[in-house]
């Protein structure tokens, strides 16, 4: 709940986003709302340089919009306007996944091709290999809707060693009951056998159930936290190392609040006791948006389209900047 006198970061995120579209597009509103666009318009919730590549690029990819695309608290579009003009930018690229993860400055490899068949540098909805049993009985899965998908990918290579970084993107989203029960027995049998230590990701010691995780955020990260745990145990693509990277504004508190009972006693941060829980605790890492992006976008300045279009869409990357989980 909010503290007395504030307000919630997902209200402040309305309000903040209705003034921007009521200078930046008031046409394009959808009646009765201050940042719904109406469909016709829904593009222009995208950057301006992606309007054009961005409905390219998922046509060619079979990759689903979410249902809010053309709300201005859409997550999926967040993602989009915040990474994907990174996947022509290598070099720039280069300087985030570094400051993500420290070390050595990486060499950013291609994740596929655009559609206008230059390298695309930054992938989305990225699905991976069918490690989780997900497919459809026709052995079918789409990216972006009914499989376990991180919101982006990114592949470099440093040291003589190729990685991937599967980035799992938060807006405004804040969670509290349990998934619905409807499906437990199938998520079960796909994922009992493959979650825990030794096949899976998750320590073995802890006294913890499948259903323990039945809970979001949890259990996307449990998926994701899976995902990587296979692809870097069969060296999808090449990799050596498959870490997560969890990406959210500070400003959203909401969001770390332990949801699932039965971790409460592991601590009261979702992202420190994801952590815990973990065999291998340094393959997640949790950065909040205005850390990993201001240094960057500073460098670049206002002069530069990508940049100045971040920092007065999203006004929260103005806000106190905090580190990495």
């Amino acid at each position: 709940m909010p503290v007395a006198g504030t307000i919630s970061f997902e209200l402040r995120q309305r309000q903040q986003q209705a003034q921007y579209f009521a200078t930046a597009a008031p046409h394009a509103l959808m009646p009765g709302w201050a940042y719904r666009l109406i469909d016709e318009h829904r593009l222009l919730n995208l950057a301006p340089s992606l309007r054009s590549y961005a409905p390219d690029y998922f046509s060619a990819n079979g990759i689903q919009w979410h249902r809010h695309a053309n709300h201005a608290l859409s997550s999926q579009v967040c993602c989009v306007n915040f990474l994907m003009p990174l996947a022509s930018r290598p070099d720039a690229l280069a300087s985030l996944v570094q400051a993500a993860i420290g070390g050595v400055r990486p060499t950013m490899l291609p994740v596929e091709a655009g559609p206008d068949g230059t390298p695309a540098y930054v992938g989305f909805e990225w699905i991976g290999g069918d490690h989780l049993r997900e497919s459809s009985k026709s052995g079918t899965r789409s990216r972006g809707a009914n499989a376990t998908a991180a919101d982006a990918v990114v592949r470099f290579e440093r040291q003589g060693k190729t990685e991937t970084l599967l980035i799992e993107w938060k807006y405004t989203e804040h969670y509290g009951a349990p998934i619905s029960p409807d499906g437990n027995e199938t998520r079960t049998r796909r994922y009992a056998d493959i979650a825990f230590a030794p096949t899976g990701p998750i320590r073995h010691d802890l006294g913890l159930k499948l259903g323990n995780f039945f809970y979001e955020p949890f259990y996307q990260l449990l998926r994701q936290q899976m995902l990587a745990h296979f692809m870097q145990a069969t060296r999808e693509d090449g990799a050596d190392r498959v870490r997560v990277l969890h990406i959210s504004p500070s400003g959203n508190i909401a969001l770390r609040k332990v949801t699932s009972p039965a971790l409460r006693r592991f601590g009261d941060d979702v992202f420190e006791v994801w952590k815990g829980l973990l065999v291998d605790p340094t393959s997640f890492v949790s950065w909040s948006a205005e850390a990993l992006f201001a240094p960057l976008l500073a460098e670049l300045g206002m002069d530069d389209d990508w940049a100045g279009y971040l920092s007065k869409r999203y006004a929260f990357l103005t806000a106190t900047n905090h580190g990495g989980a």
